[in-house]
């Protein structure tokens, strides 16, 4: 499964880049000019791409910068802050990772905890953490639910402390990549580079146009087609474009020939069945649209639309239900073009 992924990963840049031309009026006279970095992090597959005279040192800097992240939060990593928190209960977190806990609380409430970063029991319980599938027994199923709460979580600004409850442990994966393609983009900015582009797995955020002026075209998987079809595009420029899908991660259980998905939700400890396979966020907000993308593929179309509305402000977002439809929010209605149309979602 990992390779397709990266196959999808590549075709995903491929479209993005398309279409840069020659000949455009820039300060820079290296700014027609790209580079591109490959690389396995966070249990996913990255393309990072920028342009510009100071495009490769900022892709050095980028990389280092996942790096370091990526040691911070590893829940497979023992020397992590997470994997530390989480035997220790409580610990004075650095800045990235005291932020990030923050920033998931803080969306955790807001969706009425449809995004949890305590789920962490259920996704060892189920083998997700470890590639070990299975599917669990509903009794332990029923033991480890007693565990997910984050209302149970305590964050002291003031020192930085998070503190679990009882029995609890954490993982920031759901919210983690988005946080770090925002941090890309900033890191970008900050070395100079004003066009550039990065696929983390399932996320792609953007900086800039392309540096012929032209937006960004970003694919969208069709999670019921064939493998590696495109079911619709979006223009953006300076957002994140982040997709969560059942397709994604999932395993077949031999005894029964059933399949079960990598989001599980919060409230029944078993993968998320909301009548969709599929939710992209659009949003200039990485971070947000990471966790966003998991919490209204848990909600389901009308709860996660109902949700959009009263922050619409914030993102958009395109669905798609198990028979294929495609529902997209009215703010994205310039920017989407699908072959075989959409119902459009009014706030």
């Amino acid at each position: 499964m990992k390779n397709l992924q990266h196959l999808l990963c590549l075709l995903l840049a491929a479209l993005l880049l398309t279409g840069c031309s020659a000949g455009a009026a820039e300060p820079d006279p290296e700014a027609e000019e790209s580079s591109t970095q490959y690389l396995d992090a966070m249990d996913t597959y990255m393309t990072l791409t920028a342009y510009g005279s100071s495009r490769d040192e900022a892709l050095d800097a980028a990389v280092e910068e996942i790096r370091r992240l990526e040691a911070l939060w590893s829940v497979g990593s023992e020397d992590s802050e997470v994997s530390q928190l989480n035997r220790e209960g409580s610990a004075a977190l650095s800045e990235d990772t005291a932020a990030l806990v923050e920033r998931a609380l803080e969306i955790c409430d807001s969706t009425g905890g449809a995004f949890d970063i305590t789920v962490f029991p259920l996704m060892d319980l189920w083998g997700f953490t470890t590639q070990d599938y299975q599917v669990p027994d509903p009794a332990d199923i029923q033991s480890a639910l007693t565990l997910v709460g984050a209302d149970r979580v305590s964050y002291d600004a003031a020192t930085s402390t998070v503190t679990l409850g009882e029995g609890q442990s954490i993982d920031l994966g759901g919210i983690a990549k988005g946080y770090t393609s925002q941090r890309l983009m900033e890191l970008f900015e900050e070395m100079g580079v004003t066009s550039a582009m990065v696929s983390l797995g399932g996320n792609i955020q953007c900086l800039g146009t392309k540096p012929d002026g032209s937006l960004w075209r970003v694919g969208i998987q069709d999670p019921v087609g064939s493998e590696g079809s495109i079911v619709a595009v979006i223009e953006v420029e300076d957002q994140a474009v982040i997709t969560s899908g059942s397709y994604e991660r999932y395993f077949t259980d031999e005894a029964t020939g059933k399949t079960y998905h990598h989001i599980i939700d919060p409230a029944t400890g078993y993968p998320a069945d909301s009548g969709l396979v599929s939710v992209t966020i659009v949003t200039a907000d990485g971070t947000l649209g990471d966790a966003l993308s998991t919490a209204l593929f848990i909600m389901g179309l009308e709860e996660g639309t109902a949700y959009w509305q009263t922050h619409s402000d914030e993102f958009q977002a395109v669905f798609i239900d198990t028979e294929g439809t495609l529902y997209v929010t009215e703010g994205l209605t310039d920017a989407v073009t699908a072959d075989a149309g959409y119902t459009l979602l009014e706030g």
